[in-house]
Parts: C-alpha cells; sequence; structure tokens
C-alpha cells in the first residue's frame, strides 16, 4: 500500500512516520509532504509543497496512495490571527484534496484528518456527548467543522473513505512553542522539565482535555485499520482523551520532578489568550471511539512520564 502524510513535517506528523517506518503499518510505499520538505526517512520520500497551490494536491496523488493522513494546517493562534490564511490552508486545501481524488475514476483512498474540538462552542455540558452540536467560537474551529462536513458529504458519495479525529490538546509537545493558543498546556510542563522558565497565561482552575502525542499517534493508526461502515452517516470522532485542571497538571508536574519545577512557572494573565481558550471543552464522553478500540492515558502522570520516555530519555524522573 502507497501510504500519504500531508503535514509530514509536524510533530505529530514526524511521530506518525516513525511509527510506520517501525512496523506499524505495512506499506510498499510512502510519501511525506510538507510545505518545508519533511525529515528524509530510509524508503520515503520528502516533498516540499504548499497545499493551497494550484495543482498541489493533483500532484501528490497521481500515486493513487491507498491511505492519506491529512494533518496539514496552520494552528489556532494562527488562524485566529490571520483570517484568509487559516481559510486557505485550513479548508480550502482540504476541498482541493477531496476535489482531486474525486476526479479520479475508481479511486477512493482512506482519508484520515486530523481535526479539533474545537468544532464545539460553549455553553457546554460537564462531558460533551459524540452528538453535540457544532458550534465553534473561532475561525480555526469553523474551519475544522465545515472539512469535518465535507468528509462525511464525500463519504458518502463514495469519493473517498474519511475519518475525522476530533483531538484532544495534545501534551506534552516536544521542542519549541508554536502559535497555537493551546501551546502553553505543553510548556508550562516541558520546559520547568528542561529547567526553564514557563509563562501560565491562564486560571489554573482551567480543566481541559488531553492526550499525549503517543496516544494521538496510536488514533491515527487506529483509524487506519477501522471498519468505516461501523461509522454511519457522521464521519468524525471525538478522542477519547484525560480531562484535568491546570491544578491538577501542576500537582502531577510536582509529583514527578519536584518542587523546583513547579517554582519555574509564573502566572502572567493573557487576555487575548484566555479568551480564546476558556470556552474549550473540559471533557468528551468519546462512547463512539472507545468502542471502536480507541484508547488514551488516564493520569497526567501518565503523560509526563510518557514525556520523558519518548522525548527526554536523559531526564530521570523522582519515582
Amino acid at each position: 500500500m502507497h501510504i500519504l502524510i500531508l503535514g509530514a513535517a509536524g510533530m505529530l506528523g514526524r511521530k506518525l512516520t516513525a511509527a510506520i517506518t517501525g512496523g506499524a503499518l505495512a506499506h510498499d510505499r510512502l510519501t511525506l509532504a510538507d510545505v518545508v520538505a519533511p525529515p528524509t526517512v530510509p524508503g520515503a520520500r520528502s516533498v516540499a509543497v504548499n497545499l493551497t497551490d494550484p495543482g498541489a494536491t493533483e500532484a501528490l496523488i497521481a500515486g493513487r496512495p491507498g491511505l492519506i493522513f491529512h494533518l496539514a494546517a496552520i494552528v489556532s493562534g494562527e488562524a485566529e490571527a490571520d483570517l484568509a490564511k487559516g481559510y486557505a490552508v485550513n479548508l480550502d486545501a482540504s476541498r482541493a484534496l477531496f476535489d482531486a481524488i474525486a476526479a479520479i475514476p475508481g479511486y477512493c483512498p482512506r482519508v484520515v484528518f486530523a481535526s479539533s474540538l474545537a468544532v464545539f462552542g460553549a455553553p457546554f455540558p460537564k462531558v460533551i456527548p459524540d452528538d453535540f452540536h457544532l458550534t465553534p467560537r473561532t475561525s480555526y474551529g469553523t474551519q475544522k467543522a465545515m472539512t469535518e462536513l465535507l468528509l462525511s458529504d464525500y463519504s458518502r458519495r463514495g469519493l473517498l473513505d474519511g475519518v475525522a479525529l476530533r483531538l484532544p490538546t495534545i501534551c506534552i509537545r516536544p521542542g519549541a512553542p508554536n502559535r497555537a493558543a493551546s501551546g502553553f498546556y505543553s510548556s508550562i510542563l516541558r520546559e520547568p522539565l528542561n529547567g526553564l522558565p514557563a509563562t501560565l497565561p491562564v486560571r489554573d482552575s482551567l480543566r481541559h482535555w488531553f492526550a499525549s502525542p503517543r496516544a494521538a499517534t496510536g488514533f491515527f493508526l487506529r483509524a487506519a485499520a477501522i471498519e468505516t461502515g461501523l461509522l454511519g452517516p457522521s464521519r468524525a470522532l471525538s478522542m477519547p482523551g484525560l480531562s484535568a485542571s491546570i491544578a491538577e497538571m501542576i500537582e502531577a508536574l510536582r509529583r514527578v520532578a519536584g518542587q523546583a519545577a513547579v517554582d519555574l512557572i509564573h502566572y502572567a494573565p493573557d487576555p487575548v489568550i484566555q479568551a480564546i481558550v476558556e470556552p474549550w471543552a473540559e471533557a468528551c464522553a468519546a462512547t463512539r471511539a472507545r468502542a471502536l478500540g480507541f484508547t488514551a492515558e488516564t493520569s497526567f502522570d501518565e503523560i509526563i512520564r510518557i514525556y520523558l520516555e519518548d522525548d527526554r530519555p536523559d531526564l530521570t524522573p523522582r519515582s
């Protein structure tokens, strides 16, 4: 099978690539594409391509990949700051991909799309059910919701075989901070673990829905294998995760790394970040996804230890 990963240079794209090349999915061809060339991987073809360019998606699918992971996007903060760019990258490029697939007679690949809980909007119940209405409060969430609907409609028409994964906030993200409004959720743990100061821009009682990069990689691999006939008319699934407050995250950091790490976190309110993240989901039922075999972590101690195991094996936890 030929596998195509769009957004392969990003954090999740790199982890998914590593899992696939490590044997997680059988394949005979692997194409990695992003706006900057993804890291070179033995046995894979890396391509630098802007999906908003005319003809870009047609060229990528000319070899008829049977499985397409669509992770390419700009993040929430950038999509909110630049309306035109957000719609061009997060919606128009996805529509171009779907149309390019539909234009090839007899071609119906599995398309696994990275969506977001930002498709939902407050007010929320304590736990968001799978059938909660789509009323996003950000441009990013609107772009993801519109792409979900397109994916379901093109799947209904037999033009592709789509699965959209509404990802929790992924934590702890390795590497440098990005422009995502949710980036502080990783930085308030990652930086102290690395002996660096971190800024908390929101109240510590704020509760949210999380999963590790390892769990997210598992979500994509599972979505490649499920029987999509079980999904019904909606091809979008809310992923399992862990509901935690920032205070609970910090307590987990204290248990794993000690008080010295916690002392590196400093509260500095940011009204812009607060306005974006305050309405976000606290917890999801993820009933459909769990029934289909999707799983995530059950404690923040586990999420921190996964970061140390997968991305900072040189650091040793307290216990």
